[in-house]
C-alpha cells in the first residue's frame, strides 16, 4: 500500500480508501466485516462513511453503515489504527434523520453525537460537510441556478459549529464534499480571518467520465493544499465495462437502482467503450486502468473505492500497484479530448 500525508494535518492516509455506502443495503454486516478485515490486512487504513448511508437512502436502513463499522471497530479493536471519516448531511427535509436539516450549530451537534454513538467511538478523524447549505451545482446538476435569496445558514455559522466539535475533542479535522471552487476558497478565507479551523480535504466525484475537478478545484488543491478524496472513481462501476451493450448484471448497483443514470449519457457510453477497449489493448482490466488513472493524479490524496464482492474489492485494491505509462496516459488524454467531460 502507498500512503500520503494530508496537507495541513497529521493524517497519514492509505492511497486507497474504503468506501462503505453499500453496507446495510447491498452488503450484510458479515460481508462488511470481511471487507474491512481484508482491506486492513492489505494496508488500507482509511475508512469513509456518512450519517445518511447506505445509498440509496431509506428510513429503515439509515445509519446502518455507521453501525456496521462501529461494530467492526469494537470487535477488531482497531480504532486507533484507522483514519475514520464520516459526514454530516446538508439541507434536505429528511424527518427520519432530522426535521428540516441544516448545517447550523444545533443540527451539526446532533449529527456528530448520533454518528459517534453508531460508530462506537468518541472522536472522528475527518468530519465532512456532505453537501453545501446553499443552492449550487451538486450531484451532476449543470447550469448554476442563480438563487434569489442567500442561504439562511451562513458559511461562518457552519464553520464556527465545526470549530466547537474540534474544541470538544469530538473531531480532529474537517473537510467538505460536493463543493465548488467558490465554496472552498470562501471557507479558507473565513478560517484565516476569524481564526477558525481550516478545511483539509474535499471529497468530490472524479473519474475518466467526470474530470470537472480539474477545472478550478485542482488549482486550489495545488496552491492551497486542499486535496481531493475522489469518490465514484469507477463512475458507479460503468468504467469496468460491465454495463456496455445494455448489460445489467444481476445484483449490480445500476441494475438494482434506476436512479443511478448519471454516467449513461450517449457520450458517456461512447467514452466508456473507448476506455474499455484501450485498457484491453494494453492488457489491463478496464476497472484497474480507471482506478490507476485516479491514483496517479497529483491532486488526489486518496481514491475512495467501493465494492459489493470480495473479488471486486481485491481487484480495486490491487490497482494501487499499477503504474500507467506516459504513452498510455497520452492515449487516455486523447479519448478525453474526443469525449470531453461527458458526464460532469
Amino acid at each position: 500500500m502507498k500512503y500520503h500525508k494530508l496537507p495541513h494535518s497529521n493524517l497519514e492516509l492509505s492511497k486507497i480508501c474504503l468506501g462503505t455506502m453499500t453496507y446495510g443495503e447491498q452488503n450484510t454486516q458479515s460481508e462488511a466485516f470481511n471487507q474491512l478485515d481484508y482491506a486492513f490486512e492489505r494496508g488500507v487504513n482509511f475508512i469513509d462513511t456518512a450519517e445518511m448511508y447506505p445509498v440509496p437512502p431509506k428510513q429503515d436502513t439509515q445509519g446502518s453503515t455507521e453501525a456496521f463499522i462501529g461494530n467492526w471497530l469494537e470487535k477488531s479493536g482497531k480504532r486507533e489504527k484507522v483514519v475514520l471519516a464520516t459526514k454530516v448531511a446538508g439541507p434536505r427535509n429528511v424527518p427520519y434523520i432530522r426535521d428540516n436539516m441544516k448545517l447550523d450549530r444545533r443540527h451539526i451537534h446532533q449529527a456528530i453525537d448520533a454518528s459517534l454513538e453508531r460508530l462506537k467511538t468518541d472522536y472522528i478523524d475527518l468530519y465532512q460537510i456532505h453537501w453545501p447549505q446553499r443552492e449550487t451545482n451538486t450531484f451532476g446538476q449543470l447550469n448554476y441556478p442563480y438563487p434569489d435569496t442567500q442561504s439562511e445558514v451562513t458559511l461562518i455559522e457552519t464553520l464556527e459549529a465545526m470549530a466547537e466539535l474540534i474544541k470538544a475533542g469530538k473531531v480532529r479535522y474537517i473537510g467538505v464534499s460536493n463543493e465548488t471552487p467558490w465554496g472552498v476558497m470562501s471557507l479558507l478565507k473565513l478560517a484565516e480571518k476569524h481564526d477558525l479551523p481550516r478545511i483539509v480535504s474535499i471529497q468530490n466525484p472524479y473519474n475518466l467520465l467526470n474530470r470537472s475537478f480539474e477545472v478550478g478545484l485542482s488549482e486550489i488543491s495545488h496552491f492551497e493544499g486542499v486535496e481531493l478524496l475522489a469518490y465514484s472513481p469507477l463512475a458507479f462501476g460503468c468504467l469496468s465495462g460491465k454495463y456496455l451493450n445494455g448489460q445489467r448484471p444481476s445484483g449490480a448497483r445500476c441494475s438494482l437502482f434506476e436512479r443511478f443514470v448519471r454516467y449513461f449519457t450517449p457520450q458517456g457510453i461512447a467514452a466508456t467503450q473507448a476506455y474499455v477497449e484501450l485498457a484491453r489493448d494494453h492488457g489491463l482490466h478496464p476497472a484497474q486502468m480507471a482506478l490507476a488513472f485516479v491514483n496517479q493524479r497529483p491532486f488526489v490524496a486518496a481514491n475512495i473505492i467501493g465494492a459489493t464482492t470480495m473479488e471486486q474489492l481485491k481487484s480495486n485494491i490491487d490497482s494501487v500497484s499499477i503504474e500507467l505509462s506516459d504513452d498510455l496516459l497520452k492515449d487516455i488524454q486523447a479519448i478525453g479530448t474526443t469525449y470531453s467531460n461527458p458526464c460532469p
